[in-house]
C-alpha cells in the first residue's frame, strides 16, 4: 500500500491506494516547513490521520509540500513522516513539483501555483528547469489568497471597501482593526489568515462585481508582472495552473493571461488525482 499527499500551506489533499487498488482520500491540515516544525506535524498526523489508514502496511510515502524546497525543509518534513509512517519509505518532494506532475505529466511547458501561496516554474517533463521564487507571504506571493486577502484587510481598516461589502464582511467576521493586527502580527500562520478572505470575495464576486474584478485583476497582474513576464519566451508557453485561488478565478485569470499574450492551458483545484494518475502511470513502467 501506498500513499501520496499534496500539501499546501493550509490543507492536504491524500490518496490511498490499497492493496487491491482501491483509492481511499482524506485530508489533514497544511504542513509547510517555514509555520510547522517537525513535532508540530507528528502531533497533528498522530491526532488527524483515520484511523483505517493502517500506517504499518503502508509501504511507500510519497509527500509533495508546499515550502519543501530547500534540504532543511525537506528534511524537517521526512524526518517527522518517517516518525509517523514508521514501515514505509518516504519521499518528499516540492509542491511545485507535484503541480508539474499533475498539469503537465511527462511534458515540458509552465507550471503555477495560486493557491494560499504563489509558486511558479518551467518544466522539462521530469525536472523544474527554472524557478523564480515568489519570496513568499511578507514579501512576494503575488496572485495568491493571502496576497488577495492582504488587499481585502487593507480596504475593510481603510474604509476603502463598498459600504455593503465592508459591512457583510462585519457580520461575518466581527473583526475590529485590533483583531486583524494581533492575527497578523502576534498570531501563528499569518499566512492561513490573510488567505482566509479570497473565499470571501469570491462570495460575494457576483454582488460586488466591480470591486472582485479590479481586486482579482490586479492581483493576477502583480502576478504576471513580478513573476512571469521574466521567465525566457513565456509567450511560448500555456499558463498551467494549480489552486483553489487560481481555479476559483480562472475566468479573470484568463482575462489576465490573454492580456500579456499567454495561452491558457490547464487550471485545476488540485492535483491529487492527477497526481495519483502519475503516480500509478509509473508504476506500469
Amino acid at each position: 500500500m501506498i500513499v501520496i499527499a499534496d500539501g499546501g500551506s493550509t490543507k492536504t489533499n491524500w490518496c490511498l491506494i490499497n492493496e487491491a487498488g482501491r483509492k481511499i482520500y482524506f485530508n489533514t491540515e497544511g504542513y509547510n516547513p517555514y509555520f510547522s516544525k517537525g513535532e508540530y506535524i507528528v502531533k497533528s498526523l498522530n491526532e488527524t490521520l483515520p484511523d483505517h489508514l493502517e500506517r504499518e502496511k503502508l509501504t511507500g510515502v510519497y509527500y509533495y509540500g508546499a515550502g519543501c524546497s530547500t534540504p532543511g525543509n525537506v528534511k524537517i518534513v521526512a524526518d517527522a513522516m518517517k516518525q509517523v509512517f514508521t514501515n514505509a519509505d518516504v519521499f518528499v518532494g516540492h509542491d511545485l513539483l507535484a503541480s508539474c506532475r499533475a498539469l503537465l505529466g511527462d511534458e515540458p511547458g509552465f507550471a503555477a501555483i495560486l493557491g494560499t501561496g504563489t509558486n511558479s516554474c518551467l518544466y522539462d517533463g521530469s525536472e523544474i528547469t527554472m524557478n523564480i521564487d515568489s519570496l513568499g507571504y511578507f514579501l512576494g506571493d503575488e496572485g495568491s489568497g493571502s496576497y488577495i486577502g492582504k488587499r481585502i484587510l487593507s480596504d475593510y481598516m481603510k474604509g476603502y471597501m463598498p459600504k455593503g461589502l465592508r459591512e457583510a464582511f462585519y457580520d461575518n467576521y466581527a473583526l475590529t482593526n485590533e483583531d486583524i493586527f494581533d492575527n497578523i502580527y502576534n498570531k501563528p500562520l499569518p499566512n492561513r489568515f490573510c488567505a482566509s478572505f479570497s473565499k470571501f470575495l469570491y462570495d460575494f464576486k457576483d454582488s460586488y462585481e466591480d470591486y472582485a474584478f479590479s481586486t482579482i485583476d490586479y492581483a493576477f497582474t502583480a502576478f504576471f508582472e513580478a513573476l512571469v513576464i521574466h521567465y525566457p519566451n513565456y509567450k511560448d508557453h500555456k499558463l498551467n495552473c494549480v489552486g483553489s485561488v487560481g481555479y476559483s478565478f480562472r475566468d479573470i485569470l484568463s482575462i489576465v493571461a490573454d492580456r500579456y499574450e499567454m495561452g491558457v492551458g490547464k487550471i485545476i483545484r488540485s492535483p491529487i488525482d492527477d497526481l495519483v494518475h502519475y503516480h500509478l502511470e509509473i508504476a506500469k513502467k
